[in-house]
């Protein structure tokens, strides 16, 4: 469906509300499309196609709230949705944060962020591109054994949304992706790894050889791994695990968990939480970037900001409900942070190596260990052990461990090495002391 017609939905929606007696109410469409394919051993394992449609439907009547949503989005189905909406409205307790965020704060530009790049490819291709990535990972070594699959993958939607404030804005957007995931074995031993690329235009995805090289020289790197002693040391993530252990910070400023007390960074603003060097900035508006969007999930305008500036927090990352409970202002973020970019202080993770001198470069993460209430951080980890700024051998069954509070502390460096295939942009990131668990 064109947007023209998924915004004529939305407004129809919105017409019943009103004829209804909703104080306020807000719509959104959503159509989506996709292909995703997985062959592993040369054979085609999955192949399939997507075609979801749907609406939701929030009304307010005297601050209370009543949503509804359907896959129906034929006039009868919505006016039948607005009628439940409108009823649960009647039963729901009341909440003086409740409703629409201000009408001033509604996107009047909605800059095009070159976010809608389709990909004219069928499933015989697709699956040609899958046994391809696999059997150059496969053939990369003969230390390769084994495959859990290579996926090629094919994503567009439109939404549309609008509120009673007048105001409807739609966009459509696209996501593909190519990854591979091997094992390798020597000596009785099996190791597995992956990689994979991700973009919205189909022409800056790397390619189906890189890839499975990739994935297949990560994949022997872990071979002959070790377990290590306990003890405390330098820790340097790479950067895909960088994005994670930056990202524990913004859950912890997200206003639900501010206005529920719930927080490792309870009312930090103004706290110094990093180094002096250490910035987050949001910047919602970089073309083909993942999440970028030119209003949030209330039609609020989004705009840049530092949300961390010289190791100091500046603000939460709030939505109008979380910030009338916290008396502030919406940021734009409802429905989360848009592009978070951490600027380095180095260059790359070869270069940190060198500087962390002896220490542990973590190239997995396992498990769930963070405790977001107190910051407590205890996570399992498989890596590389380095010495005099040299890799020695893999490990693997340890445990890094600490505080997010004085972690955060004790970054030492973050490297220009960004991995820009996620909402966090942050390169190779080294903590000058962790607890190491080993054996």
């Amino acid at each position: 469906m064109e947007r023209k017609q998924l915004e004529a939905l939305v407004q129809m929606a919105l017409d019943e509300a009103s004829k209804q007696g909703a104080d306020q109410a807000e719509v959104g469409v959503s159509v989506d499309s996709g292909l995703s394919v997985t062959a592993r051993l040369g054979d085609v394992e999955n192949l399939e196609y997507t075609n979801d449609r749907g609406i939701g439907i929030t009304v307010f009547k005297d601050s209370r709230k009543g949503s509804a949503s359907t896959t129906d989005i034929s006039a009868g189905a919505i006016r039948e949705a607005v009628t439940k909406a409108c009823t649960f409205a009647t039963v729901t307790a009341r909440d003086p944060a409740s409703g629409l965020a201000d009408a001033e704060l509604m996107c009047t530009d909605a800059k095009d962020l070159d976010l809608d790049h389709s990909w004219n490819i069928g499933a015989p291709d697709a699956i040609a591109m899958a046994i391809e990535c696999e059997a150059r990972a496969l053939e990369f070594d003969p230390r390769i054994t084994n495959s859990e699959g290579a996926s090629v993958s094919s994503n567009r939607g439109t939404r549309a949304y609008g509120n009673s404030h007048g105001f409807i804005g739609s966009f459509s957007k696209t996501s593909h992706s190519i990854s591979c995931v091997v094992l390798g074995s020597a000596d009785g031993e099996m190791q597995r790894d992956y990689y994979y690329s991700s973009a919205r235009d189909p022409a800056e995805l790397e390619s189906t050889e890189l890839i499975g090289e990739t994935a297949a020289r990560r994949a022997i790197s872990r071979l002959g791994a070790r377990k290590i002693k306990t003890t405390r040391a330098p820790v340097l993530f790479i950067p895909e695990l960088a994005r994670g252990f930056i990202g524990h910070s913004i859950g912890a400023i997200m206003g639900g968990a501010q206005y529920r007390r719930a927080s490792f960074l309870l009312d930090a603003v103004g706290e110094k939480i990093f180094p002096e060097f250490v910035s987050i900035e949001e910047r919602p508006h970089i073309p083909k970037a993942p999440s970028s969007t030119p209003y949030d999930a209330e039609g609020v305008a989004t705009y840049d900001r530092d949300i961390v500036a010289g190791g100091v927090l500046q603000g939460y990352v709030l939505s109008s409900y979380s910030a009338r409970r916290l008396g502030l202002q919406t940021t734009a973020n409802a429905g989360g942070a848009q592009n978070l970019n951490v600027p380095g202080n180095a260059a790359d993770l070869e270069s940190l190596i060198k500087q962390m001198g002896t220490g542990l470069i973590v190239e997995e993460l396992i498990g769930q260990g963070v405790n977001a209430v107190t910051g407590d951080y205890s996570r399992g980890a498989v890596g590389q052990w380095v010495e005099n700024g040299e890799i020695l051998y893999p490990v693997h069954e340890v445990t890094i461990a600490g505080n997010l509070r004085d972690l955060y502390g004790r970054i030492a460096a973050i490297g220009r090495d960004q991995d820009t295939r996620s909402g966090i942009r942050c390169g190779s990131l080294l903590v000058e002391e962790m607890t190491i668990a080993g054996g």
